[in-house]
C-alpha cells in the first residue's frame, strides 16, 4: 500500500469529502469529551465535598458553590419538588454533548463505508478502461478504498468510549446531588 499522500492524490472528491467529515467528527469528539469531562469532574469534586460536610453534620446546607445552592437561594424554601428540579436541571446541563457523541459514534462507520463503496466504484471504473485486470491492479485500488471504512471505525471507537465515560460521570453526579437533596430534606423534617 502506498503512502497517505499517494492515497490522497489518487482519491476522488467523494473520498476527500468523507475523510473531511470524519476529521471533523474526530475533532468534535475530542473537544466535547475534554470540555465536558473537565466540567463534570470539577462538579463531582465540589458536590462530593458538599455531601461529606452534610454527612458529618458540619453543615445544614450544601456548599455555596454547589449546583443545588442557587436553586435553594432563588426559591427560598426547601421542598422535594424544588430539589428534584434542581437535580434534573444539573444533570441535563452536565449531559450536554452526549447526543452529539452518540450520533458521531453511530454514523461514523456508515460515513466511512460510504467512502469505501464510492472508492471501490471508482476503482472498478478505472479498471474498465484497462486491458487487463489482474490482482496486482485490483488489490491496491480496493485497499485504498478501505481506508475510509477504517477511518470511520477509528472515529466511532473514540466517540462511543467517550460517550460511555461521560454518561457514567453524569450518573455519579446525579447520585451525589440526589444524596445531598435527601439529607437536606431529612434535616428539614427533623427540625420541623
Amino acid at each position: 500500500m502506498g503512502s497517505l499522500s499517494g492515497y490522497l492524490s489518487n482519491s476522488g472528491a467523494i473520498t476527500w469529502l468523507v475523510l473531511l467529515v470524519l476529521s471533523a467528527y474526530f475533532i468534535a469528539t475530542f473537544w466535547i469529551f475534554l470540555y465536558r469531562y473537565a466540567l463534570i469532574r470539577s462538579r463531582l469534586a465540589l458536590e462530593s465535598k458538599s455531601l461529606s460536610r452534610l454527612y458529618m453534620g458540619r453543615s445544614e446546607s450544601v456548599l455555596e458553590a454547589s449546583l443545588l445552592a442557587g436553586y435553594l437561594r432563588q426559591i427560598g424554601r426547601i421542598s422535594p419538588e424544588v430539589l428534584r428540579a434542581a437535580v434534573n436541571d444539573a444533570v441535563r446541563s452536565a449531559t450536554r454533548g452526549l447526543t452529539q457523541l452518540s450520533i458521531m459514534a453511530s454514523t461514523a462507520p456508515f460515513v466511512g463505508l460510504f467512502g469505501t463503496v464510492v472508492g471501490i466504484l471508482e476503482a472498478f471504473g478505472r479498471l474498465g478502461t484497462q486491458k487487463s485486470a489482474s490482482l496486482a491492479v485490483v488489490a491496491p485500488a480496493i485497499s485504498e478504498a478501505l481506508v475510509a471504512t477504517a477511518a470511520g471505525i477509528f472515529v466511532a471507537i473514540f466517540a462511543y468510549a467517550f460517550h460511555l465515560l461521560l454518561k457514567r460521570k453524569a450518573y455519579e453526579l446525579q447520585s451525589l446531588l440526589e444524596s445531598e437533596a435527601e439529607i437536606i430534606l431529612a434535616q428539614r423534617d427533623r427540625k420541623g
